[in-house]
């Protein structure tokens, strides 16, 4: 039995990841009977969990942020309610931010097109 085996402790974790995968692959053949399907059916079997691992990433990669930061945002409300606190002062600073910039963005713009038309 492989996993019973001492191995040795001067192995790099890479080479540690591939004895785990290769680990898992037995115990996957050894449950489900996958050691005795024909290549062709090792290759769709296989095909299939690499598939469907390979959603699973995808899907914990592009989603799993956003449903932790949604998770944060509830817990805040039910902890500390409504609209109050450090949450609200933060989004209000970034509106008058975004406020001022935009204010001064449309000043440096005015002031350009008056050049412009004097040149003119």
């Amino acid at each position: 039995m492989e996993y019973l085996t001492k191995q040795p402790e001067n192995l790099s974790s890479l080479q540690r990841f591939g004895r785990w995968l290769r680990l898992k692959q037995y115990q996957i053949e050894v449950t489900f009977g996958v050691y005795m399907f024909t290549p062709t059916e090792k290759f769709a079997f296989w095909s299939v969990v690499f598939l469907l691992c390979s959603l699973i990433v995808i899907a914990v990669v592009l989603y799993l942020p956003q449903h932790v930061l949604f998770i944060i945002h509830r817990a805040w409300f039910y902890v500390n309610g409504g609209e109050s606190g450090l949450a609200s002062n933060l989004v209000a600073v970034k509106k008058g931010a975004l406020s001022l910039a935009t204010s001064s963005t449309t000043k440096t713009l005015a002031e350009t097109a008056e050049s412009m038309s004097r040149e003119l």
